[in-house]
């Protein structure tokens, strides 16, 4: 099946389109092994409004048609291999030099990705505890990768990657949009014309959101950029995106979104009252303890910060790090 670019709408907030990695089965593409779909609506109807999509099956690119025998990894669990059964004796004809040979070539072509969209259980597409079997029919107690899944994510190791079904959890469809917009934006704002000044300027709009993620790499990254040195700014930029991302993966807790809520506040004693920061006090203290969502905290302390807050506080994406309409802040 050869690679298909979905676009559904035009309203992306992005200055260029980001682009995302969706399974073809998952955009409705009849791919599956039993000749079916399995159209996301989550995908089609709500992420859609901000990404373009490029659709691709792995499976279908090598040639395996559709519909097609049910296929399974077999072997280490670490480096797996793709069969089938070919008749009632169980013998195993292994696919994986046909797969591999389906994709390889398409890999260079996704490097205009800032995400990618996987199917579950896919020997080929799953992302995570796919089922990986020994040579007497019983599952190892490991479980692997498919093989696809992780050609793609040696290949473009920071690329924010995630199975659909996992989307369905408030969470990690939060950090999952999160990391796609921190990828578009390392690559467009820094790795488009790279300087020194653009990534410690890349780095200053993300300190919050990285203070929220990940308080040791927030910390470790600040030190790393107070002593660059430009002759190595390739590879300070390497480091610093692994790092970056990393970060970014981890889910932010209620306590770490508290704290950075606590530390935007001390930002507004000269554009808010003592009454006010004292009223917004006590809202990030609802928020901790679960009774609203993070969005009310947000909403109060952007309307006083857009009344009166410094360049440097406006300037800072962890009060909006995806479009607001998404409505993500509402979820966590």
């Amino acid at each position: 099946m050869p690679e298909k670019s979905l676009k559904i709408a035009t309203n992306n907030e992005s200055a260029s389109p980001i682009k995302v990695g969706l399974s073809a089965c998952l955009a409705g593409y009849e791919v599956r092994y039993n000749g079916g779909h399995c159209q996301s609506r989550l995908c089609l109807d709500e992420l859609s409004q901000h990404f373009e999509y490029v659709t691709f099956c792995p499976e279908v690119a090598a040639g395996f048609g559709t519909p097609r025998p049910t296929m399974r990894l077999v072997g280490d669990p670490e480096k797996p291999t793709l069969t089938y059964t070919l008749d009632a004796k169980r013998e195993q004809l292994d696919l994986t030099e046909q797969l591999v040979e389906g994709f390889k070539d398409k890999l260079a072509d996704f490097s205009g990705l800032d995400g990618y969209i996987l199917m579950k259980n896919s020997p080929s597409c799953g992302m995570t505890r796919i089922k990986v079997y020994q040579e007497s029919g019983y599952p190892h107690e490991q479980k692997g990768q498919g093989i696809f899944t992780a050609a793609l994510q040696k290949e473009y190791p920071h690329l924010p990657v995630e199975e659909e079904g996992r989307l369905h959890d408030d969470k990690l469809y939060e950090n999952f949009v999160l990391r796609v917009y921190a990828h578009h934006n390392f690559r467009h704002e820094v790795l488009d014309e790279p300087s020194v000044h653009k990534l410690i300027q890349f780095h200053s709009s993300y300190k919050y959101v990285l203070m929220a993620h990940n308080q040791k790499l927030y910390k470790e990254l600040g030190q790393r950029l107070a002593s660059i040195d430009k002759n190595q700014l390739e590879q300070t930029l390497a480091d610093y995106q692994s790092a970056f991302m990393e970060s970014l993966s981890h889910i932010a807790s209620k306590e770490s979104h508290t704290n950075t809520l606590m530390h935007i506040l001390g930002y507004l004693k000269k554009a808010a009252s003592a009454e006010a920061r004292q009223d917004i006090h006590e809202v990030i203290l609802k928020y901790h303890r679960g009774e609203i969502p993070l969005s009310t905290p947000l909403t109060l302390l952007k309307h006083y910060i857009k009344q009166g807050g410094s360049d440097y506080i406006r300037a800072q994406r962890y009060l909006q790090p995806y479009p607001e309409r998404l409505g993500l802040a509402n979820r966590i």
